[in-house]
């Protein structure tokens, strides 16, 4: 079997949210299941069609086993690596290789967070993830993480070639006007390249208005054979490819601050769909911070090493651009509840089945979705397509 026998063989029939912003007196699992079980309803599904599950989550170390418990199911297939945000979309491949074996029939992605409202605070959270995920380099010294790790590399790319804060801000002002026209995006208020610049500062050169929101949300879709999505009620988004890679864990071990794996994971799942940037509608990448559109958009293959500042100035990636990048509003203005990257899923099939009301790509048929994790560590690439594209 090879990877290219598998392009178009699974297709998402099923996805949903819930949560998105505060939930208030909900908990990470209780997020996670009402999103699961609205995305199984939304495939036509019931929770009894479930026989694979893969999920993850940063709260906690054997996470799918309280899930298996909760949703009250017995899958045949599971799958709980754990990439950080990239998981979700990681977690494709795997999925449609148990699929494809017959090892089971249907495929539930799940993920719930209610990193805003809940009780734990967020400077414990931070202080028991250093405990659990020491990276020994870095954690002595007690840096502000994530935001300082990415301020490195947004630096480095600004001295190398010549980027600018104002370069940043145009990603931040493109995901607040596609948030815009979202009615799930969590902050929808006007946002300008000055506010941007002028915004508090994090962590030298992000401002907060260049870091990713902290909010509650869950989000879950379903897989299935692509002969079965055919008889279910919703429009089948297929997978034509699938790749991930992984070349460090801590920044301080990243060879170049300004060249991440998205290069090796672009390709591959490039090579795997048989297509090209070219052939790409639109593009939903993991923002949790402005550096990242910029670094993946050159990485993915969307513009030269160096070029991401001159390919979103003047709006090139907002409404009405030339590339539609993050048009939920991303995790700098719709949602990010801890990891982002099934949110990069759901957002490409809405778009996919034409679901997206004001926002919507008319005649998208293809799609970019793209995972990180960690610190510019964990990339995963999916590339998502109508029928007519097989």
């Amino acid at each position: 079997m090879s990877l290219q026998s598998l392009r178009g063989s699974a297709a998402i029939v099923g996805v949903a949210t819930f949560g998105q912003g505060e939930a208030h007196g909900f908990t990470d699992m209780e997020i996670l299941a009402r999103s699961a079980r609205a995305a199984v309803a939304d495939a036509g599904l019931k929770m009894s069609d479930i026989d694979g599950l893969c999920t993850a989550s940063s709260s906690a170390s054997m996470w799918s086993m309280p899930v298996v418990e909760y949703l009250g199911i017995r899958p045949r297939f599971l799958d709980s690596t754990m990439l950080g945000g990239s998981s979700f979309v990681a977690h494709l491949l795997p999925a449609m290789l148990a699929l494809q074996s017959g090892q089971c029939n249907a495929v539930l992605v799940c993920y719930g967070s209610a990193q805003r409202t809940a009780a734990f605070g967020r400077r414990e959270m931070v202080a028991a993830r250093r405990h659990l995920d020491p990276q020994p380099y870095e954690t002595p010294y007690e840096p502000m993480l994530p935001p300082s790790a990415y301020a490195l590399a947004a630096s480095r790319h600004m001295h190398q070639f010549g980027t600018t804060r104002r370069d940043l801000a145009e990603v931040a002002v493109a995901a607040r006007a596609w948030a815009r026209m979202n009615p799930e995006a969590f902050m929808r208020d006007p946002l300008s390249i000055d506010d941007v610049l002028n915004a508090r500062m994090i962590s030298d050169p992000l401002s907060v208005r260049d870091c990713c929101l902290v909010t509650d949300g869950g989000g879950a879709y379903v897989l299935v054979r692509a002969e079965r999505a055919r008889d279910l009620p919703r429009k089948p988004v297929y997978v034509l490819g699938n790749a991930t890679a992984v070349w460090n864990r801590q920044i301080s071990s990243m060879h170049d601050l300004t060249v991440t794996a998205a290069t090796e994971s672009g390709r591959e799942a490039f090579a795997m769909a048989g297509l090209t940037p070219s052939d790409i509608d639109m593009v939903q990448l993991y923002d949790a911070f402005t550096i990242n559109t910029l670094l993946f958009l050159e990485d993915l293959g969307f513009c030269k090493k160096g070029e991401g500042a001159a390919f979103v100035q003047n709006g090139g990636i907002a409404p009405g651009g030339h590339l539609p990048v993050n048009t939920n509003g991303g995790g700098l203005s719709c949602v990010h509840p801890g990891m982002y990257g099934i949110f990069t899923i759901i957002e490409s099939v809405r778009q996919l089945r034409g679901e997206c009301g004001e926002r919507q790509i008319a005649g998208a048929r293809t799609a970019v979705a793209h995972g990180n994790g960690g610190m510019l560590s964990s990339q995963s690439t999916a590339i998502l397509a109508t029928e007519e594209v097989l």
